[in-house]
């Protein structure tokens, strides 16, 4: 075949294949006239999928910062409880060391009275003996040789002087220890007042440094303070109107949303806990109980309030006044205990539960009721200030209210006759006061136990 021969057929070809692309394009053109509202919608479709896909991106992204927020706000209640529960068990316990050298000092004080009064009771019969001393020291006894005249007044000097030397000493020998004694106690005295300054300005440092702590837990249950507001004017409205403790948790659980929300929570978690026990073995389940209070952040009670007896801490410092089942003085029972707290004292929860009402109740003073779950209740009077809100969770050992200075009457302090502030503790169950005897940890067994 020739060069031209091949030329003239690749043009040929090139033609050929120019006309078929031309005859693809137009046809392609004519199908997308034909189908273009089709394609127009497909175009939409995939914009707004592209939309709901950034949507759904920034949602989860929205989500995941905020489960950060919420592993970062639960780990710092944690952190805040357990350092409220710290900074509280330090307080508690200073008070008790404030209160043990308030009582060896009134027993010093007291030895020193009675020691001065000994003294001033025998002060004649010491100034005689100084005085017959002083005088036998100017005037020593004759010599018998050289004055024979005096021998009958020597004679006599020795009778009373043996009669009265004996006597002169063991005098002597007392006058020395109880001295001696004085000398010591009024030391102890010194000391026992040096010790209750520095205790003294340690309860006042914690206690400073424990109000912006709880502060800054009810900044962060409080994000609502309109309703918190609300709330608390619910709980006055219905504490007039209550005619008794029973009468007024009713009210509070039926027409409080709070502590109606408080009495869910109690039966929720009593049904979950009891449905979680069920599946442990005996081994986990006295291990649980071992630690009730060992996660400081909980939200419900680790265990049933049944079973935690002999594992309550006092709630607050100072002796037993009154117990349950004592005569009340009006011929009847008493229903709770009475403990003589410490002026301004700090008041804990002694358990886990969730607040059923906060505020002033008749002639209880300040009242805070603490819904314990399994249908018991708590209740802590004579308070003169309460720092926490109506359907609050609180954790045993945490801080909840404040004792005052005494000044204000409430029934116990006038029952009993005190002039120091009262704290009134009332176990209840189904309605009715219990001994809250069996439930106090036995290291405080001498101030609360029965």
């Amino acid at each position: 075949m020739s060069v031209s021969s091949m030329a003239g057929n690749e043009a040929t070809e090139r033609g050929l294949i120019s006309a078929a692309l031309f005859a693809i394009s137009v046809a392609f053109s004519a199908h997308a006239e034909q189908q273009g509202p089709d394609a127009k919608d497909i175009s939409s479709k995939q914009q707004e999928l592209r939309g709901v896909e950034d949507t759904m991106g920034a949602a989860q992204e929205r989500a995941r910062r905020l489960e950060e927020q919420l592993v970062d706000h639960a780990a710092a209640r944690e952190r805040l409880n357990g350092a409220l529960i710290e900074a509280t068990l330090r307080l508690q316990e200073t008070e008790g060391r404030t209160a043990e050298i308030e009582e060896r000092l009134s027993t010093l004080t007291e030895n020193e009275g009675k020691i001065v009064a000994s003294l001033e009771s025998r002060r004649g019969l010491i100034m005689e003996i100084l005085t017959v001393l002083q005088r036998m020291g100017r005037k020593p006894p004759p010599a018998l040789i050289a004055r024979p005249n005096e021998i009958l007044e020597a004679v006599r000097a020795s009778l009373a002087l043996g009669a009265l030397l004996p006597q002169m000493r063991a005098e002597a020998r007392q006058l020395q220890h109880d001295l001696s004694e004085l000398e010591q106690l009024r030391d102890g005295v010194r000391r026992e007042r040096e010790r209750l300054a520095e205790q003294q300005a340690s309860l006042s440092a914690q206690r400073e440094r424990l109000a912006p702590m709880i502060g800054e837990r009810q900044d962060a249950l409080s994000t609502a303070q309109s309703a918190l507001q609300a709330e608390t004017e619910r709980a006055r409205a219905l504490a007039q109107r209550a005619t008794s403790l029973k009468d007024l948790i009713a009210r509070m659980e039926a027409d409080s949303a709070a502590a109606r929300r408080a009495a869910e929570a109690a039966r929720k978690a009593d049904d979950e806990r009891a449905k979680a026990q069920a599946s442990l073995s005996e081994r986990e389940r006295l291990k649980a109980l071992s630690a009730p209070f060992k996660d400081p952040a909980r939200l419900a009670p680790a265990v049933a309030f049944i079973d935690l007896k002999g594992r309550l801490p006092a709630p607050a410092a100072g002796p037993v006044v009154r117990r349950f089942g004592a005569p009340d003085g009006s011929g009847g029972k008493e229903k709770g205990l009475s403990i003589a707290a410490r002026e301004n004292g700090v008041v804990i929860a002694p358990c886990d539960g969730w607040i059923a009402f906060s505020g002033p109740y008749r002639s209880y003073g300040q009242l805070l009721i603490i819904n314990a779950g399994g249908g018991y209740y708590v209740v802590l009077a004579g308070m003169s200030r309460t720092n926490v809100n109506v359907g609050q969770f609180v954790l045993a050992g945490e801080p909840v209210a404040s004792m005052g200075d005494g000044a204000a009457q409430t029934a116990a302090t006038i029952a009993i006759g005190a002039k120091q502030p009262i704290l009134y503790v009332e176990f209840r169950k189904d309605g009715a006061s219990i001994d809250s005897g069996p439930w106090w940890a036995k290291s405080d067994s001498r101030k609360v136990g029965g």
